[in-house]
């Protein structure tokens, strides 16, 4: 999380210290990202940004964090269908996706900064961090759950949670194939269509 001295900028400096951020972590990754290059791109001396974020993970967690939340303020929430049943509550995620999808793609900074993002699980810091995103994910995720719990389009014989982990995980997996095809290369509805068959399949009573 940024410093408190953060908060305190000016939205316009706030956005030219994130956007030279992201432009870095998009184009570089975490790993190979210069913290120098995005204080110079920045123009705030190294002294300041240490004054905003503690380190180089600080500064990526908090940059992919505004991200996300710029992203699912776009899409909007998950509607529950209009019909009942369990074909039209697939049929919402599966568009939901396709849209999540379709706004990382045409955006393709954001697209290589998830990338990154899901690429940085080994680094107990930044895997912390990713825990932290979903907890806060978790009530959001568990209204979807009981809206296709009600609908008969999930099962109902095993605890929540654990079906909560299998959806986060089976969704990583899923984010991290699609992400890194050539844009090109793909049908993009297919493959989600696919995708989230592989859900239903592993979620359905």
């Amino acid at each position: 999380m940024p410093r408190p001295r953060f908060a305190k900028l000016a939205p316009a400096q706030q956005q030219t210290i994130l956007g030279a951020a992201l432009a870095e972590f998009a184009a570089h990754g975490f790993h190979d990202a210069s913290l120098n290059r995005i204080i110079d791109a920045a123009g705030i001396s190294k002294g300041s940004m240490y004054y905003y974020f503690d380190n180089k993970e600080d500064l990526f967690a908090h940059v992919t964090r505004v991200e996300f939340e710029h992203l699912f303020a776009e899409l909007g929430p998950l509607d529950p269908p209009a019909e009942s049943g369990p074909d039209a509550f697939w049929s919402a995620v599966e568009s939901y996706y396709l849209d999540s999808m379709a706004a990382m793609a045409g955006r393709p900074e954001l697209a290589a900064l998830v990338r990154a993002w899901l690429a940085t699980s080994a680094n107990a810091t930044l895997r912390q961090a990713q825990q932290d995103l979903e907890r806060e994910l978790l009530p959001w995720i568990d209204r979807i759950l009981a809206a296709g719990q009600a609908s008969g389009a999930v099962r109902t014989d095993l605890p929540p949670s654990l079906l909560i982990a299998v959806a986060l995980a089976m969704g990583r997996a899923m984010d991290t194939w699609l992400l890194t095809q050539p844009p090109g290369d793909i049908d993009l509805p297919s493959l989600v269509g696919m995708l989230v068959d592989m859900l239903r399949r592993a979620l359905q009573p």
